[in-house]
C-alpha cells in the first residue's frame, strides 16, 4: 500500500510521474484538476460551487477543494493507496489534510518534492505551444508557485516526511529515483 504526495511545480512533471506511477502500484491517481473538472461536469453539489468561482474568474477557494479531495479520498478504490498530484497547495490545505486522514485512519507514506531548475521549467512548458503560455506568464505562475509552496516545503521537511527528487533528468530516472525513495524507509 502507497500513499502518496506528489507536488513540484508547474513544468516539473507531476502529471507524467503520477500516471506512471499510480498504473504501477495500482492505485488511484488523484488530481485535483481531474476532480475539479470532473464535478464541474457532473454538476456535483461541490461542483456547481466551483464553477460559480470560475465564472467569476477567482481561484477555487481552498475549503472546498479540500472538500473535493476528502470526497474523492473517501472512496472505495482508495483503500489499496492513492496518489496525490498537486494537493496540497497551502499549508492551510496540508493542516486540513492531515486532519482529514487521522480521523480517518489513514497516513501518507511520504511528500515528493520535484525539483527542477526554472530555465529548464521554461522551455519545457514553451515547448508545449499553449497560446496562453509565453515567458513571462510561465515566469509569474512559477514565482506564485513558490510564494504558496515554499512554507509548504518546510512543513512536510519539518515532519520528515519530504523527499527532493531531481526531476531535471529523464522520466525513467525520474520515475526509479521515487520508487527507490519510497522503498527505503528512513529516507
Amino acid at each position: 500500500m502507497v500513499r502518496l504526495i506528489l507536488f513540484g511545480p508547474p513544468g516539473a512533471g507531476k502529471g507524467t510521474q503520477a500516471q506512471t506511477l499510480a498504473k504501477s502500484w495500482q492505485i488511484p491517481h488523484i488530481s485535483t484538476g481531474d476532480i475539479l473538472r470532473a464535478a464541474v461536469a457532473e454538476k456535483t453539489d461541490l461542483g456547481v460551487k466551483a464553477q460559480a468561482n470560475m465564472n467569476r474568474g477567482e481561484l477555487v477557494p481552498d475549503q472546498l477543494v479540500t472538500a473535493m479531495v476528502q470526497e474523492r479520498l473517501r472512496q472505495p478504490d482508495t483503500k489499496p493507496g492513492w496518489l496525490l498530484d498537486g494537493f496540497p497547495r497551502n499549508v492551510v490545505q496540508a493542516h486540513t489534510l492531515e486532519q482529514f486522514l487521522q480521523q480517518s485512519a489513514q497516513i501518507y507514506d511520504r511528500v515528493i518534492n520535484l525539483e527542477v531548475p526554472d530555465d529548464v521549467l521554461v522551455a519545457r512548458m514553451l515547448s508545449r505551444g499553449r497560446q496562453d503560455d509565453n515567458e513571462a506568464v510561465i515566469r509569474r505562475r512559477l514565482e506564485v508557485y513558490r510564494e504558496e509552496t515554499a512554507p509548504l516545503i518546510d512543513f512536510y521537511r519539518g515532519r520528515q516526511s519530504l523527499i527532493d527528487i531531481n526531476g531535471d533528468v529523464s522520466v525513467e530516472a525520474v520515475t526509479t529515483a521515487i520508487k527507490d525513495a519510497i522503498a527505503k524507509p528512513d529516507s
